[in-house]
């Protein structure tokens, strides 16, 4: 196409989609709880039917300030349950009441990494389920375009949590980001969206006091509570993960 053509003449074209039109053509979303990423997030948040991926250093869990509000307005919004898939801390209930999720509305499966991804793909189908947290850090990128699929096809909110190093290898997640603490705030680095891209990181705010103290005493009892280092090898698979996954799964239908 000719560089001089007007834009005018550009706009009146059929099919052609223009950069500065990324936000309003974002899919659905939901408010991440933090306004300076929600600025820049297409559609104002986590997207909704999509795979989104969170890189961070080894040993760091900023996982759950990220994620903590949008997911306890998920679970108050759709009186649903999320399923934590491999987490690798055992989740502490008085960093979550203080966000506003109740502790019994998550539901924690310890799947082995060979067995991980079916139990989120299972996970992202219950009725029950309204968003799936899955922390798998050797995930191949065939297996996370699985569930980006399934994500898709469940119109379901899915994190999936990965080491840093990770952001070295193409991934078919449509929102990818890169997160570091820095004192008392993060600094998160958007490496994929859709859209332009963007080059500086993002600080995000403080959290709140009651928050911020129960954060710290998670942080505090840590190496108490660690069952494997995010970048050990899990333990080795076993006869019947598989049917224990699923037996957990059924629990969550259950309780629905």
């Amino acid at each position: 196409m000719d560089p001089a053509l007007p834009t005018s003449f550009i706009d009146r074209l059929p099919g052609v989609w223009r950069g500065r039109d990324w936000a309003d053509a974002a899919p659905a979303a939901l408010p991440s709880g933090h306004a300076v990423l929600d600025a820049e997030l297409p559609g104002g948040g986590w997207p909704v039917g999509a795979l989104s991926e969170v890189l961070q250093p080894a040993g760091a869990h900023h996982e759950w300030r990220l994620v903590l509000p949008a997911l306890a307005a998920r679970l108050q919004e759709r009186d649903c349950r999320a399923v934590l898939v491999a987490p690798p801390l055992e989740p502490f209930a008085p960093a979550l009441q203080a966000a506003g999720v109740r502790p019994e509305r998550l539901y924690s499966l310890e799947a082995q990494e060979s067995a991980a991804a079916w139990a989120c793909e299972q996970a992202l189908r219950c009725r029950e389920v309204g968003a799936v947290l899955a922390w798998l850090p050797r995930a191949l990128p065939a297996t996370l375009r699985r569930l980006q699929l399934a994500a898709a096809q469940q119109r379901q909110l899915l994190w999936v949590f990965r080491p840093l190093q990770a952001g070295r290898n193409p991934s078919p997640a449509p929102l990818r980001l890169g997160v570091q603490g820095q004192g008392g705030r993060m600094l998160v680095h958007v490496l994929k969206r859709r859209g332009p891209p963007l080059d500086d990181p993002l600080e995000l705010a403080a959290l709140p006091a009651l928050l911020e103290r129960a954060l710290r005493a998670q942080a505090s009892r840590r190496l108490q509570v660690q069952r494997w280092p995010v970048e050990a090898s899990p333990p080795a698979g076993r006869p019947g993960a598989a049917q224990e996954v699923a037996h957990a799964l059924a629990g969550v239908a259950a309780a629905g």
